[in-house]
């Protein structure tokens, strides 16, 4: 079997472009992948037409390490987030070729499933107002839909340093959201890389005293910077995760060699795809390291991570955006299970169980999607430009 054609296909969103590759085979099976860019949509698809006629057309999809590694060296510069970006694209839609090929779900093709079913976490759901009863009133509606888990980032267009007023503000933020839902619930404070170390441990002292309970801080700090993370870590008990902005595997050697960091969150749909992010959850379960990966993808990549997740012994929980923020992304691909009781089912269905609707995906074109973490306003992920 050889890929023929490789098409990139874009559908838009206010806040979020989400990148669709399609390969394309001479026996007729063809595969999908996905990735989000923030900004680099564009140079993401000229990345991916001079490496689709370079280094994927006449290939057997088979052949994934091959692959991999020919996109990832092939060009000797060094690979960053556009080109990891592109190489997962390629790489899920193999695996969405191969499990077709064989009649299997990949999770089967990867070692087979650990668990019943994934646990979920919402995300993109506090688009509100940003005091603590719209907070709290949008919780509870994230429970009444069946989560037992949930994320936000409480801090406004905040860097670096927060005035004192604010920063109380911003934890009444939280304390109202786990008063709201109730002590069982999981509650996920995302910093998004905001803060100097000092500011990020006072914080975390005071979402303690407050009583939020969090399940993790994700991003303290900038993520530039990992010897950082190992001064917030010994300056609080409450567990820390990071990686969504680490684009190579091993890149996240400093973070298991220091032992900063509880939970890791590689994008599949950044981090070359679904074997990489295997490899690395391999190396972080020699670590005692739990995986949760990170996930601002649309139905395809959320399958991606649905089979990446079955059979990691070692994984945690899953982002998911889609029943809150652009609800009708899901219907580009169909097949990807919904969350219900907190959790999605494995997917069954040959490869990676969904099917672009292409469409769907051309009556929703990009409109130069826009999203910055330190402008007023973010979180209602309205895209306006300033």
């Amino acid at each position: 079997m050889k890929i023929t054609a490789v098409e990139t296909h874009v559908l838009g969103t206010p806040w979020r472009d989400l990148t669709f590759v399609v390969l394309h085979t001479d026996e007729g099976l063809t595969g999908v992948g996905e990735t989000r860019m923030l900004g680099h949509t564009a140079a993401l698809g000229g990345y991916l037409a001079e490496a689709g006629p370079r280094h994927v057309v006449g290939h057997d999809p088979f052949d994934l390490e091959a692959l991999v590694q020919r996109m990832k060296y092939g060009d000797y510069g060094r690979a960053g987030e556009i080109v990891m970006s592109g190489i997962a694209c390629v790489e899920m839609a193999c695996w969405d070729i191969v499990g077709k090929a064989l009649g299997q779900p990949v999770w089967r093709l990867l070692g087979g499933k650990v668990r019943e079913s994934i646990p979920a976490y919402a995300n993109g759901w506090y688009t509100v107002e940003r005091t603590p009863e719209e907070f709290a009133g949008a919780a509870r509606t994230v429970v009444d839909r069946g989560y037992r888990a949930l994320k936000f980032d409480p801090f406004g267009p905040g860097q670096w340093q927060l005035e004192p007023a604010e920063r109380r503000h911003c934890v009444a933020l939280a304390a109202a959201v786990r008063e709201a839902v109730g002590p069982d619930v999981q509650i996920l404070i995302e910093m998004h890389g905001r803060f100097a170390p000092s500011e990020a441990i006072r914080i975390a002292a005071m979402l303690t005293d407050a009583g939020v309970d969090p399940s993790w801080i994700e991003e303290p700090v900038p993520p530039a910077n990992l010897s950082a993370l190992t001064q917030v870590a010994a300056h609080t008990d409450i567990p820390i995760a990071t990686g969504e902005r680490i684009h190579d595997r091993v890149e996240f050697r400093e973070i298991f060699e220091n032992r900063s960091v509880d939970v890791i969150q590689p994008d599949i749909g950044h981090l070359g795809g679904i074997a990489e992010t295997r490899k690395l959850a391999a190396t972080a379960e020699t670590h005692y390291t739990l995986i949760a990966p990170h996930n601002v993808g649309g139905p395809v990549l959320t399958a991606a991570n649905l089979h990446l997740a079955a059979c990691t012994p070692n994984f945690m929980i899953q982002e998911h955006f889609n029943d809150f923020a652009d609800e009708h992304v899901k219907q580009a691909a169909p097949g990807c299970p919904p969350v219900v009781d907190g959790a999605f089912a494995l997917p069954t269905a040959p490869g990676l169980g969904v099917e672009l609707d292409l469409n769907f995906v051309a009556a929703h074109p990009s409109t130069g999607a826009y999203f910055d973490l330190f402008r007023e306003g973010w979180e209602k992920r309205e895209g306006a430009r300033p």
